[in-house]
C-alpha cells in the first residue's frame, strides 16, 4: 500500500494576520512551484520569444517581481513620486525593464539579455521578502482597510482593501505562471530542445 499525498496549505508562520498568512503560503507554495518548473532552462530558453511583441519567460518572472512590489506598495501606501526608484532599490530593476507590455515588433529588453536562472530566482526573493516584511506588520482588520490609487496609465482611481491587493498578487502570478509553463512546452516543440524536468 502507497503513503498518501498530503497537499497542506498553512498560515507562514509569525504573520500577525493569519489570513494574510495564508495568503503568504499560497504566494510561497507558486514560487515553489514555478522554480521547480523552470529548472534547466538557459538564459537562451528564458529569452526565447515565439515570434517578437511576445513575452519571454524572463519578462514574465521579472514582470511578476515587479508587480509584487508594485502592488505591496500601494498596500502599505507607499507609492510616492519617487516610487521608481523605490521598487529599483527593492529589485535591482525598474518597473519598465521588464518590457512589458511589448510593441507588436518588440524584442526582449536590453536590461534582461543574458540573464540567467540565478538572477531570476534573486528578483522573485527580493520581492517576497518586501512582501513577507509588509504583511507582517499587518493585523486582521487591517485586510479590510481601504487604499486608492491613480493609475499611470489612464488616471482611472482605483479603491481596493487589502484582501484584494494580496488575492490580486496571487491571481497575476499564478496567470503569468501558466504562460511560463506554456512557453517553455512552445520552445521545446519549436526550438526543439529537450527542455529538463
Amino acid at each position: 500500500m502507497t503513503e498518501p499525498i498530503v497537499r497542506l496549505i498553512d498560515p507562514t508562520p509569525g504573520i500577525p494576520a493569519a489570513e494574510a498568512g495564508s495568503f503568504l503560503a499560497q504566494l510561497d507554495d507558486q514560487n515553489l512551484c514555478l522554480t521547480e518548473d523552470t529548472r534547466g532552462a538557459t538564459p537562451a530558453e528564458l529569452a526565447w520569444q515565439p515570434r517578437p511583441g511576445t513575452n519571454t519567460i524572463g519578462m514574465l518572472i521579472a514582470h511578476i517581481a515587479i508587480v509584487e512590489v508594485y502592488w505591496l506598495m500601494v498596500a502599505s501606501e507607499s507609492v510616492g513620486p519617487d516610487y521608481f526608484e523605490r521598487l529599483r532599490g527593492v529589485l535591482g530593476i525598474g518597473p519598465d525593464d521588464d518590457g512589458i507590455p511589448a510593441a507588436a515588433d518588440a524584442l526582449p529588453p536590453a536590461t534582461l539579455a543574458g540573464k540567467d536562472l540565478a538572477f531570476y530566482d534573486d528578483l522573485m526573493a527580493r520581492a517576497r521578502r518586501f512582501t513577507r516584511d509588509i504583511v507582517a506588520r499587518w493585523k486582521p482588520a487591517d485586510l479590510d482597510g481601504r487604499v486608492q490609487r491613480v493609475s499611470r496609465r489612464d488616471g482611472s482611481t482605483w479603491i481596493m482593501n487589502r484582501r484584494w491587493i494580496v488575492y490580486h498578487v496571487l491571481e497575476h502570478q499564478a496567470g503569468h505562471y501558466g504562460q511560463i509553463n506554456l512557453l517553455r512546452h512552445l520552445y521545446r516543440a519549436q526550438v526543439g530542445v529537450e527542455v529538463a524536468r
